[in-house]
Formats: structure tokens, sequence, C-alpha cells
């Protein structure tokens, strides 16, 4: 028979500290899958961007063939991009220009300066023309923003998905031939989504210059300036701490598009020069949207031509896929962007046919499309893409060549 030796009770469970909570953060970054990962992206990215680009030529040079008049080269180099390389060669003007009565006069402060900056840095650097140097800088800012679309959508849906908003991006959508041209567009896609993929990546002072950069490219960097807000909030939440590269980041996306305008101040002479200009030469100014639902009124009342009908219908797609983004809960940073970019086009007064050009850089409402398309078979995927394509090369050669206004 065993004998018991213990002489007391058993010792009692000593409690174990509960395990601690993980809230959400950034997802890690994998270096080794992703320098595996390196050569297929880049031989994607570079791929689409190779067959939107061709796309976009061809889609031009048969409208402007059938049109007769200026050839694919000059369309590039048209309209605002005129005014980018009046900048570029010659800077910016003294103070407010006027007209004979003394009022004032559209100029090129409307314009910010990063983009004219590199051009000119292109044109003294390879010693070409001022036009190829303007060209080339757009195309190379095109590239590194299908990069940077590319790193972002990828690390929140994966790579089929980030492939096809590649293609809606560089191709489908309705003005995505902007991103080819003499515009600053490109340079602030490529930007602004950089911002945002660092601010994923928790490279917090790279998005702080990146979005530095983004605020003397457009005035609309006031969306990723606001976007870059939201994700500071989320990562103080996330740490339950304040710590200072997150605030830096956001002090440097809040520097640029003031510092500009103070410089248009001080040029003019006038705290609102900036706006005078602006509200002179093209009639902008902020009005919480009555431009907008003046124009959509008028267009569905009258029916007033094919331009302003699509226009319409595309920009109310826009705000529907935008809707779609929150319902089905997009990354915050990205759906601050892309909405304050679409609040920011339709809540000016300005020339309704320049809209869908402001929205190219927006990305946001390309994302539903593209995560839905990404669950559909290969046989449905390729040939939607190709007709999606094929639309919005077109459309916008048809902008740029038939239409006579400005885009």
């Amino acid at each position: 028979m065993a004998i018991d030796t213990r002489t007391g009770p058993p010792p009692a469970r000593v409690p174990q500290p509960p395990a601690p909570v993980r809230v959400p953060g950034p997802a890690p970054v994998r270096r080794a899958s992703r320098a595996a990962g390196w050569p297929r992206t880049v031989g994607t990215v570079v791929g689409v961007h190779a067959a939107a680009t061709a796309a976009h030529l061809a889609a031009l040079f048969v409208t402007a063939s059938a049109a007769g008049g200026a050839g694919v080269r000059d369309r590039l180099l048209s309209w605002d991009a005129r005014l980018y390389l009046g900048i570029a060669e010659d800077g910016y003007p003294a103070g407010i220009t006027r007209d004979a009565d003394g009022e004032p006069e559209g100029s090129t402060l409307a314009f910010f300066p990063l983009y004219p900056l590199l051009v000119r840095l292109a044109h003294r650097t390879l010693g070409s023309d001022m036009e190829t140097a303007a060209l080339l800088t757009a195309h190379l800012a095109f590239l590194g923003a299908l990069f940077a679309v590319h790193g972002l959508i990828g690390a929140l849906y994966g790579t089929r998905t980030a492939t096809i908003t590649l293609v809606l991006v560089a191709a489908a959508q309705p003005m995505a031939v902007v991103l080819v041209m003499a515009y600053a567009e490109s340079l602030f896609l490529a930007l602004a989504v950089g911002a945002l993929l660092s601010v994923r990546r928790g490279h917090w002072l790279t998005a702080g210059v990146l979005a530095l950069l983004t605020g003397l490219t457009r005035p609309a960097a006031a969306a990723l300036a606001l976007a870059l807000a939201v994700a500071v909030v989320l990562e103080i939440r996330r740490l339950d701490r304040v710590t200072w590269r997150p605030v830096a980041a956001l002090a440097l996306a809040c520097a640029g598009t003031p510092g500009y305008l103070l410089w248009v101040a001080e040029r003019t002479g006038r705290l609102d020069g900036y706006f005078v200009v602006q509200e002179a030469g093209w009639g902008t100014h902020w009005d919480f949207g009555a431009a907008f639902a003046g124009f959509l009124g008028d267009t569905f009342r009258q029916g007033d031509g094919w331009v302003a009908v699509s226009t319409a219908f595309l920009l109310l797609a826009a705000c529907a896929l935008t809707a779609l983004a929150w319902r089905r809960g997009v990354w915050p940073p990205l759906l601050v962007y892309g909405t304050a970019m679409l609040l920011l086009t339709v809540g000016q007064s300005n020339y309704y046919h320049s809209k869908l050009r402001l929205l190219a850089p927006a990305l946001l409402l390309l994302v539903p499309l593209a995560v839905r398309l990404a669950r559909a078979p290969r046989r449905t995927v390729v040939p939607t893409l190709l007709a999606a394509a094929l639309f919005g090369t077109w459309y916008g050669a048809h902008m740029l060549v038939t239409w006579r206004y400005a885009i």
C-alpha cells in the first residue's frame, strides 16, 4: 500500500496572465518573398505601362488622322501642357496679370511648381528640347505611379487584384490618356500612392516627404494630407502612445500646398493671390457642389451633347463606386484619400469637361471594380479588361482630338 508523504494540501494553481491583445497594424513586410517576386512585378508593371502607352498612342493616331490637323505629339503637348512648358522655360510672372480694363487674368501662377521644375531639370540634364523633356518626365512618373499602385493594392488585396487595377488605372478609366501627356497627373499619382504605400509599410518619414512633394504638384494634395491624418490617428490608437515619426510625416504633408500659396501671396502682394488667379482664369472656386448639381440638372433636362451626357453619367458612376468602397471597408487612409479627391472635384465650380481628368489619380473608385474582377474566372476577366481599355483609350483620344475645349 502506497504511503502518502504529503504533509499539506496541494499547492494552489498560480493564475497565468492573459495573452497580450494584438491590435491590427500595417502588415509585416516579408523581405525575402518580396525580393523573390520582384522580377515578376517589374515585368508586370513595365508590360502594362508599355501596352497602355501604345494603346493610347494608337487611339490618338487613328482619331487625329481622321480629324486632320495636329499630330499625336502636338496633342500630347496641348492645353495645360503648354502652360507647364511656359513655366519650365520662363518661370512665373512677377505678379497678377491684368487685361486692358485692369481686371485680373488667369496665369501660370495657378499651376504648381514641381512638375515644371522636373521638366527643366530633365531638359538641362539630357540636353533635349523642352517638349521631349516634358513628355519623358510624365512617362517616368507614369511608370513610377504604376509601381506604387501595384505595391499598395498588392499589399491590400493580393497580386491578381493589383494587376487588374494597373490596367484600370493605365488604360480603362475614361481620362487615362492624361497620364501619358505633359501634365502633372502622373506625377501626382506616383507621389500620392507612394506616400500611402509608405504609410502601409510603416515608413513614416518617407511618406511625409512624398506627401510634401505631392503638395507642390497639385492643390488636391489636401486629400492626401487628410488621409495621412487618419493614418496617424490609427497609429496612435494602435500603439496607445504618440511617437514623433507619424507626427513629423503629417507636418510635412501639411506644408507643401500652403507653402506654395504663401509664395504666390508674396509674389502677388495679396494673401488670396492664388485664388484670384484661379477665379479669373478658370472660374474655379469652392461652391459646395452647386455648379456640379446645376450641370447635372441642365444635362439631363436638355441632353446637350454627347460629351456632357457621358461626363454626367461617368461622374455619377464615380460617386457610386466611391460609396461602394465605403460599404466594402477599404483601408481607411486610401478610403479617405479617394473620397476627398472626389469631393474636391465635384465641390468646385470649374469646367465640367475637366472633372474626369482631375479624378484620374483618385484610385479609390477603381478598387471595387478590381476586387470584383479578381474573383471572376480568367475567361471573364481578360475580355472585360480589353473592352474597358478600348473604351478608355478611345474616350481619351476623343476628348483630346474631337472635343474643342480643354480637358
